[in-house]
């Protein structure tokens, strides 16, 4: 697994340089949109300024998570820090979730009474937001399909994004009609898409964090693979995790035959090579038994071989 680990820690580097240029957009954007929206009078670009503040502090969290995940493993936490970029991300979607509710919340005040703003300036510095944060989503995009944390800042982006789309359409609408309540229904929409990727980014997190199986593995998919292999006659007590975000690991019991240990070496070699590439699991425990171990509670016997 060390050597997975190694290419883990450099990926780490590659989307540290890339969230440092977004926490680096997303500050800029803080400091223009709050002085944009004192000088327009608009809620809109004030609560988009507190947005993408949340969204640097969100930011600032996954950087300092993806500096702790290269710490080396030691004698008390020997997978090393990796889980730290999880939590990270669990984080994150849970300040999304909030954000979410927040922009709920200020779309019913401004139902109730909408702000008199300058639309002209509140539309210009809403196209400037909009063309920066898809910058910061092109570099961001190819990373989040791999990792987890990078994901949560690039929904972070998206949701920015998709903010400044609110808020032009805000500021369109107000310069050509002056109809203010354009602002609120646009709100609730940014709201709703937000809330969208920050449940599913929490759900993710949070099953890793429980350790369930990966999304892309069917463990009764695995077993019959393994059963496949010449010289294993059963497996049971099979378990497949994630570590963190490309890293997935696996433990089982293999019953083999009884034979010359040079021979249960090439079996777990055998074993090892198909599942790193026909699943993607790099780390793999396997316990090697030539009779079932029916009085252990930790083991099943074997009428129980796919219940895993």
């Amino acid at each position: 697994m060390s050597g997975h680990i190694h290419g883990h820690h450099s990926s780490i580097e590659t989307n540290q340089r890339r969230l440092l240029i977004a926490l680096s957009i997303t500050g800029f954007m803080t400091i223009v949109e709050l002085v944009g929206g004192l000088m327009s009078n608009s809620l809109a670009l004030l609560g988009d300024a507190g947005h993408m503040f949340t969204d640097t502090l969100a930011l600032g969290l996954s950087l300092f998570a993806l500096n702790l995940a290269k710490k080396p493993a030691d004698q008390s936490r020997t997978y090393g820090y990796l889980r730290a970029e999880i939590m990270a991300a669990l984080t994150n979607g849970a300040v999304l979730i909030v954000i979410s509710a927040y922009i709920f919340y200020e779309a019913y005040q401004r139902f109730l009474d909408p702000p008199d703003v300058q639309g002209g300036l509140m539309l210009a510095v809403a196209v400037v937001g909009f063309a920066v944060n898809m910058f910061g989503i092109a570099v961001l995009h190819s990373a989040s399909r791999d990792n987890l944390n990078v994901r949560s800042a690039f929904l972070h982006m998206w949701g920015d994004a998709i903010s400044s789309i609110g808020v032009i359409a805000g500021g369109v609408i107000i310069v050509i009609t002056g109809w203010h309540y354009a602002d609120p229904i646009i709100s609730v929409i940014i709201g709703f898409i937000i809330l969208k990727g920050a449940v599913g980014l929490v759900r993710e997190s949070s099953n890793i964090l429980m350790e369930a199986t990966p999304r892309h593995i069917d463990i009764t998919e695995v077993v019959a693979r393994l059963k496949r292999t010449e010289g294993l006659r059963d497996v049971h007590d099979v378990h497949v995790w994630t570590i963190t975000s490309g890293v997935h690991a696996l433990s089982a019991h293999l019953l083999i035959d009884d034979q010359m240990v040079s021979r249960s070496r090439q079996i777990v070699e055998e074993v090892n090579h198909m599942l790193s590439h026909e699943f993607d699991i790099s780390h793999a425990t396997l316990q090697l038994e030539c009779t079932e171990c029916e009085n252990s509670p930790l083991c099943q016997p074997r009428r129980n071989t796919d219940k895993v």
